[in-house]
């Protein structure tokens, strides 16, 4: 089966123990998810991550370095590839319309070691976002 490949720059952004996530409800379920999107053509990957944040959440972010790589091959009709970004929070961008994802319905900040307790996808990266933050070895690629 041929199915596009597509890039997507997705932003951890800590701040005081908590990661920021968007909150997306389908149909009655609610899961989290990292801001972030598609990688345009003729776009960087940390210029299509700060365009995305500022869409999604209203915020100016500096992308600092590339912390994680997660492939999936299922669940999708393409092969979907992000790369997870540390980033800096520098606050809220005034008078802008966000944007938010299908079925998203707020951005919330919820506790790192909370992750274990909520649904956030991609589900694999919550162990390796704990672990990174405090401070202990961790896999970059995930598949």
């Amino acid at each position: 089966m041929d199915r596009p490949i597509r890039n997507s720059a997705k932003a951890l952004i800590i701040k005081d123990g908590k990661i920021l996530v968007s909150k997306i409800d389908d149909n009655g379920e609610i899961y989290y998810v990292m801001p972030g999107g598609g990688q345009e053509s003729e776009e960087l990957l940390t210029e299509a991550v700060k365009r995305e944040v500022a869409e999604e959440a209203g915020i100016l972010i500096e992308p600092k370095s590339l912390k994680f790589v997660v492939e999936g091959l299922d669940g999708e009709p393409f092969h979907r590839v992000d790369l997870v970004f540390l980033c800096e929070y520098i606050g809220e961008i005034k008078n802008i319309k966000i944007q938010g994802d299908r079925n998203q319905v707020g951005l919330e900040w919820i506790a790192i070691d909370n992750l274990k307790t909520v649904l956030f996808y991609p589900s694999k990266l919550r162990e390796p976002i704990i672990r990174f933050y405090h401070n202990e070895e961790t896999e970059v690629y995930l598949s």
